[in-house]
């Protein structure tokens, strides 16, 4: 599992990606040319205060191309030093879907779609073609499976009510605003959420933002969890090739992404275990486990 939330409070963050079209047994890949550095090199730059770092990608994608990009699995991180600070910039696989297109900016000032062997030659930095060594390492075509955590809802103890009516807190809604901007980058389709008050709310703001509904399953439950209902209901949705979310608790969702990945993978376990706020992303393909990841917010 790919963990992407853990670095050096003076680390620069920066992200980007290597996005792809074509056929995917021989694509093209796009780089872009910036005439401060006269250097080629795959679209990216430096994270906003606050901003989530699959929002980054996106954002900087579209401002150095035009293009609209969907994630797919992560790519091996680069790092390098920047003034005397460690930077690190985080990439994606990611399929171009189209968008305003290209315009001559201070940035960047051309842009190039290339064979991967004529990417390779024509990248200035020698990293940036590990990453192409990445994007052939699997599959690039993969449909996304994601898990989330309920953002923050206060104290279990101090709630008079029904825990199931529990709803988020201040920093659960804002949580529940970040996932929604994450999630855009893997633009899951159908929501299913436990029925508990603070899971349906956490998946509310990317369902209103996209016009899709929020189905509830007693599933996935933390009261009285169904693990073999739960799993059947994951594993349909893998099997269907729906980009899809699951949003439950802490207890269920550890147990469920294991039980996934054993199913569908041969290799050893994984840490499964998500924070509050914190989502796991599956991708797959053919039904069967390519990477699986993890994230913050």
């Amino acid at each position: 599992m790919t963990e992407l939330d853990v670095h050096p409070t003076d680390m620069i963050r920066a992200a980007g990606a290597v996005v792809w079209r074509g056929d995917e047994d021989s694509p093209e890949v796009v780089l872009v040319h910036r005439p401060r550095y006269d250097d080629w090199s795959f679209p990216k730059g430096k994270l906003k205060a606050g901003e989530h770092v699959i929002a980054g990608a996106l954002r900087e994608v579209c401002e150095e191309t035009g293009i609209d990009a969907v994630l797919g699995r992560a790519l091996p991180p680069i790092h390098y030093l920047k003034n005397g600070r460690l930077k690190r910039v985080d990439y994606w696989a990611a399929r171009a879907l189209g968008g305003p297109g290209f315009e001559v900016t201070e940035e960047v000032d051309e842009l190039a779609w290339l064979p991967v062997e004529e990417a390779r030659r024509r990248l200035t930095y020698e990293w940036d073609a590990g990453l192409l060594r990445g994007l052939r390492a699997a599959p690039l075509t993969t449909v996304p499976l994601i898990f989330v955590r309920h953002g923050l809802a206060g104290s279990r103890q101090e709630w008079t009510g029904d825990d199931d009516e529990r709803p988020l807190d201040e920093d659960g809604r804002a949580q529940a605003a970040g996932i929604a901007e994450a999630l855009a980058g893997f633009r899951p389709r159908v929501l299913v959420s436990s029925p508990s008050l603070r899971c349906v709310q956490t998946l509310r703001p990317y369902a209103a933002g996209h016009g899709l509904p929020v189905r509830e399953d007693a599933a996935l439950t933390e009261t009285a969890p169904d693990p073999a209902a739960a799993l059947r209901l994951a594993l349909d949705l893998m099997d269907a090739g729906v980009p899809a979310v699951l949003c439950g608790h802490g207890k269920t969702l550890p147990p469920l992404i294991d039980a996934v990945w054993r199913d569908r993978h041969e290799g050893p376990g994984r840490d499964t275990h998500l924070r509050k706020g914190a989502f796991a992303v599956l991708h797959h393909t053919a039904g069967q486990i390519v990477a699986l990841e993890r994230y913050s917010t």
